[in-house]
């Protein structure tokens, strides 16, 4: 379990003027809540967020150190929506939600195939339907990946979710019959080549008759 330090600090003014110096001042508004939890307004560097998305750490957990002028508590949390303006493709506002490690949460586990499909070795294309499954587990228990070998798959076969085999204290929440990777047969298109020459008795069509010109 990788756990990310962010530090973030309180804010006291929520309306729009004060959000928007903020963004100009490099900041994102965001805000922690949770079910046991308060909610906290809160201000985050952009350029804290930008480290965590270039280095794929933005679906991490996250431990907030939070400032309130001095007095500093730390809260594990995961980030539920980072919203992004869509003409200047910078962070907008954050959203963060508590983690309690003593309950069950539902996350996205990214999965990791590997061997090669016998059905591509016949000649097939492998197509992949989900990069991730969704499981519910406690945070402690959430493995960073799950293995998925595709080694034994044909041609016009699937791997499905309760194939996929899963650690101790998770459950699986995707439907177990929907597809995960599949090996489908390559269609292949004949053309006909075109003969070059017209048939003999086939009608050529000639070009236009240039006028002539009558000599006066």
């Amino acid at each position: 379990m990788e756990i990310t330090d962010l530090a973030a600090q309180v804010r006291k003014e929520q309306k729009k003027g004060p959000a928007r110096r903020l963004r100009q001042q490099g900041f994102v508004p965001a805000i922690f809540y949770g079910g046991s939890t308060e909610n906290i307004q809160l201000a985050v560097k952009s350029s804290d967020l930008l480290k965590l998305r270039k280095e794929k750490k933005d679906h991490a957990f996250i431990k907030l150190i939070i400032d309130d002028g001095g007095k500093k508590q730390e809260k594990l949390s995961l980030i539920k929506e980072l919203q992004i303006q869509p003409l200047t493709g910078k962070f907008f506002h954050a959203d963060f939600y508590e983690v309690d490690m003593n309950k069950k949460l539902a996350f996205d586990v990214t999965l990791k195939f590997t061997g090669k499909a016998i059905g591509v070795e016949n000649g097939g294309e492998l197509q992949h339907i989900k990069r991730e499954v969704k499981v519910l587990c406690l945070p402690a228990d959430l493995p960073d990946h799950l293995d998925v070998d595709i080694t034994a798959i044909e041609i016009g076969h699937s791997l499905k979710v309760k194939d996929i085999k899963i650690p101790e204290g998770l459950t699986h929440l995707d439907p177990p019959d929907a597809a995960v990777v599949s090996v489908a047969a390559v269609k292949v298109v004949k053309v006909e080549a075109a003969e070059a020459a017209p048939a003999e008795g086939q009608a050529v069509a000639a070009e236009p008759a240039k006028e002539e010109k009558k000599e006066k």
